[in-house]
């Protein structure tokens, strides 16, 4: 089907066609990532191969100071929750964020994220969190502080084990998601907190999507929006930097001439399906 922008740089720039829907369902993108536009068009092109037509509004967040765009650049192309505070939509993805490596109560627009997870519970049908958002909402859903790790979590990762009876895994012969964070949930997965489910978990790096039926929230630890060179870009950037970086786990066919193995495609295409099966197809109070 398609998916059109509301607002956002890429359409007010040209760079996005929209086309006529009838009735789509309506998703909220709180953009923290830097690069704005490649954001935009990761998330646009990933539900345009889904199976419902998809409207986006993309909003930020007023307490952030920016350092690459300026504030009133970003307040004229996007929203802010100020002007959708009284509205609804059917759904609310939040991004990551390179802020992982501070701790929450650090990052400038940690009190407007716990408003806007507050806010969702209103609002919106299900909510996304991915990657820092993830950990955050995990943080201040159930008080699951995280963890620095020891050298960069970065590649393609498959789950080695799945919840079969939850709708989110549903039509999955492999889950792969692309993992680029520094830092992990502190969290037992045999003793998890009432309420919260791991839907799909790797041995090697642990859960990789959680699932909150109270709070009408899903948690992925990295980035099924990736496209195929994402990753490739971080790591041939943090080498130019002299920063300190690893191949990532699970990605190159052959490194040296930065050939890609996109495996993670159709496992991305299936999460985003399945979250939006969620609410356009469960009975009230339902998702399993």
């Amino acid at each position: 089907m398609t998916a059109n922008a509301k607002n956002g740089f890429l359409l007010s720039n040209g760079r996005w066609q929209n086309h006529y829907l009838k009735d789509p369902i309506s998703v909220l993108v709180v953009n923290l990532m830097p690069t704005k536009e490649v954001t935009e068009r990761q998330f646009l092109e990933s539900f345009n191969n889904l199976n419902q037509d998809i409207e986006f509004t993309f909003l930020y967040l007023a307490t952030h100071h920016f350092k690459n765009i300026s504030y009133s650049a970003i307040a004229k192309a996007y929203a802010s929750l100020d002007d959708v505070e009284s509205s609804s939509f059917d759904g609310l993805i939040i991004t990551g964020a390179p802020v992982e490596q501070l701790n929450f109560h650090q990052v400038d627009y940690w009190e407007e994220f716990r408003t806007i997870c507050d806010w969702a519970k209103r609002h919106t049908k299900q909510s996304l969190l991915e990657c820092w958002a993830a950990l955050g909402g995990l943080y201040n859903d159930y008080q699951l502080n995280k963890q620095q790790l020891s050298q960069k979590l970065f590649g393609i990762y498959q789950a080695t084990s799945i919840n079969e009876h939850n709708r989110l895994s549903h039509n999955f012969h492999a889950i792969k998601i692309p993992q680029s964070r520094h830092s992990t949930p502190v969290i037992d997965p045999n003793n998890l907190p009432d309420d919260l489910e791991v839907i799909a978990t790797n041995k090697q790096i642990g859960p990789l999507i959680y699932y909150s039926p109270s709070n009408h929230r899903t948690y992925i630890t990295g980035h099924p929006e990736y496209e195929s060179d994402t990753l490739a870009k971080e790591y041939y950037r943090d080498l130019k930097k002299r920063l300190p970086i690893q191949e990532p786990h699970n990605y190159f066919a052959n490194v040296e001439i930065g050939k890609v193995n996109y495996s993670w495609q159709q496992s991305s295409i299936q999460i985003y399906q399945n979250w939006l099966n969620t609410f356009t197809q469960q009975k009230v109070g339902t998702l399993v």
